[in-house]
């Protein structure tokens, strides 16, 4: 809260209009209080007899104010957030820091990037989202484990294999060939009949691509999607046989991971040239490719191709843990990227932050 009044008194204490008769704020000298979002795009009245200040607005509110009370939340509830980048198509960028810009381990928003690169593997013939995954990696010494034969890619981008080996534990994540452990074990589940969160499952995507590349993933992605995004030597965790973790790890700025959340957005599209296709992007959250969690938050309810599906009608997300965010808002033509460290709490609250403080503003 004392980070919030620090700037406030001086925001309230003024009284500007923007645009002329388009759009007009003005607000009256308060001791205390803060800036209140309208509750809907159109207009908002507050009591000036209150101590917060009034506010009229017509629907478009200028850029000046549009992240604002998301940004006054964040403070006032302490969400950790570090970078908002807020995306609009054919509208000027915007963003606010609230720490330096360094590079940032994104967490699971690293499987949407393996899910991306799925993609385009398909697209080059490399692989289809319906093989078997016995086709793709050869049998560890011991052999394949009960069910593996059944595993499809799609179970793996669905986190429905039925595999316990879901990468987590660290004696699994030390292990020095997770591969060949996943490959031999036991299926505790029918393939397709049960989702449960693995990073061994994404793992074993980036396994797939690099069997059939000869490459890392982050090595094959470098000239198909990290340059022509202008993120020229990204770093991405490895496994102690040397590849990529796929599910975890990748390290970017906060800007341009906002790329590849424009990227989403726009189908794969970026500057003219298509890097993923867009048809793969419109799979990763289609009807037919969302499965049920079981989750008890509204927001985890749905799990799509490294994606999850959002409470407002259409709208969808990369996640990763502690609040690094890319939501995209179909409906409103717009992306928000959002890096965190929101310890201890669930990336939830973030999202309930902007479907109350910045969507009905857009």
């Amino acid at each position: 809260m004392p980070a919030v009044r620090s700037f406030l008194p001086l925001l309230i204490a003024l009284t500007t209009d923007f645009g002329g008769d388009s759009w007009k704020i003005r607000v009256p000298v308060v001791r205390r209080g803060r800036y209140r979002r309208p509750m809907n795009a159109a207009a908002a009245v507050i009591s000036p007899d209150s101590d917060r200040p009034a506010i009229t607005a017509d629907p478009t509110v200028p850029d000046q104010l549009l992240l604002l009370p998301l940004r006054q939340r964040i403070l006032e509830q302490d969400l950790g957030v570090r970078a908002l980048h807020l995306h609009r198509a054919g509208r000027a960028e915007l963003s606010h820091r609230f720490a330096g810009d360094t590079e940032e381990n994104i967490y699971s928003v690293s499987k949407t990037v393996t899910a991306l690169a799925v993609g385009i593997a398909a697209a080059e013939g490399l692989l289809d989202p319906g093989d078997l995954l016995v086709d793709h990696l050869p049998a560890p010494t011991g052999g394949y484990g009960s069910g593996i034969e059944q595993v499809r890619l799609r179970h793996l981008l669905t986190m429905t294999s039925g595999s316990p080996v879901l990468g987590f534990l660290q004696e699994q994540r030390d292990h020095a060939d997770l591969t060949s452990l996943f490959l031999g074990t036991d299926l505790v589940a029918e393939p397709g009949q049960r989702w449960e969160y693995s990073n061994g499952s994404t793992l074993l995507l980036s396994r797939v691509i690099s069997e059939r590349t000869g490459q890392s993933l982050r090595d094959w992605l470098m000239p198909r999607l990290f340059e022509p995004l202008e993120i020229l030597n990204p770093q991405w965790h490895t496994t102690r046989d040397g590849f990529s973790w796929g599910a975890s790890g990748l390290h970017l700025k906060s800007g341009q991971l906002a790329r590849i959340g424009r990227l989403l957005l726009q189908r794969g599209e970026h500057d003219g040239a298509q890097l993923v296709p867009a048809a793969w992007i419109d799979a990763m959250h289609a009807d037919e490719s969302w499965v049920a969690t079981g989750d008890d938050e509204p927001e985890s309810v749905h799990y799509g191709y490294g994606i999850w599906r959002c409470t407002p009608d259409g709208a969808w997300r990369a996640d990763g843990a502690m609040g690094q965010l890319l939501i995209v808002l179909p409906a409103q033509d717009a992306v928000l990227t959002v890096t965190s460290r929101l310890e201890g709490r669930g990336a939830a609250e973030i999202l309930r932050a902007v479907w109350q403080e910045l969507l009905p503003l857009l």
